[in-house]
């Protein structure tokens, strides 16, 4: 799963689909994850370094990961490594 090539993300959590000109906001653990998605990082690659990063729990980090998750697929903001060949 990575960020479709068409979105710029700032370093200030900006948001912007080049295509449809929709623009979205995320906070600093959003961006960061966003950031990491966009490396190719993994899942549990994620998981790991947030949870060294940032003060959360394995149980909330999975909860809120996964939401996070949906919620860039709602907008069409993901792709799958397969949608991208």
């Amino acid at each position: 799963m990575n960020i479709k090539g068409n979105i710029a993300v700032s370093e200030s959590g900006f948001l912007f689909d080049t295509y449809t000109g929709e623009t979205f906001t995320v906070n600093e653990t959003g961006t960061r994850i966003l950031n990491l998605l966009r490396e190719g990082k993994t899942s549990e690659k994620i998981k790991e370094i947030i949870l060294q990063e940032y003060n959360v729990d394995v149980e909330s980090f999975e909860k809120y990961y996964i939401d996070f998750l949906e919620t860039l697929k709602q907008y069409n903001l993901l792709s799958d490594e397969s949608d991208e060949k």
